[in-house]
């Protein structure tokens, strides 16, 4: 029954994706629209994966995988909105690819959680399954970036 409800709910993030993949290369679309950070989709998906690795792993006792983990996490998070607070398409389109580098790694860690019984297999692969989608989300935004040259 869980993974009818994962179904469902990966349908309705690729239709959402979708959605914004439209509206992003629409010529009515403009950055300008968007006038904080936290108004983008990405950066709600990055918080929402930072208080899940802070919640998976609050109780873990090997200090070195946490707080790499964790500084992972808050990197993806960070570099989006301080990418979007720079000057230029090129700045935040750097700043993306370092948060998509993040997010990476969050998911690779995941594995090694998995692997050392930190969390069990179901969460690591939904929350890997998240990096991926934010991975993919940051790509077409910075797809879209490039296109605006």
């Amino acid at each position: 029954m869980r993974s009818c409800g994962l179904a469902v709910l990966k349908q309705k993030k690729i239709v959402i994706l979708v959605v914004e993949l439209i509206c992003l290369t629409s010529k009515r679309a403009k950055m300008a629209t968007v006038k904080n950070f936290e108004e983008l989709d990405i950066w709600k998906m990055s918080r929402e994966l930072v208080n899940l690795v802070y919640s998976d792993f609050r109780n873990c006792r090997d200090f070195a995988f946490r707080n790499q983990v964790l500084s992972a996490g808050i990197s993806v998070m960070n570099n989006i909105s301080e990418g979007f607070c720079r000057n230029s398409d090129a700045e935040f389109h750097n700043f993306l690819n370092i948060s998509k580098g993040s997010s990476g790694e969050v998911k690779s860690m995941y594995y090694i959680a998995e692997d050392q019984t930190y969390i069990i297999h179901e969460t690591a692969l939904i929350r890997r399954q998240k990096c991926q989608n934010l991975i993919n989300s940051i790509s077409l935004l910075m797809k879209y970036l490039k296109t605006r040259k």
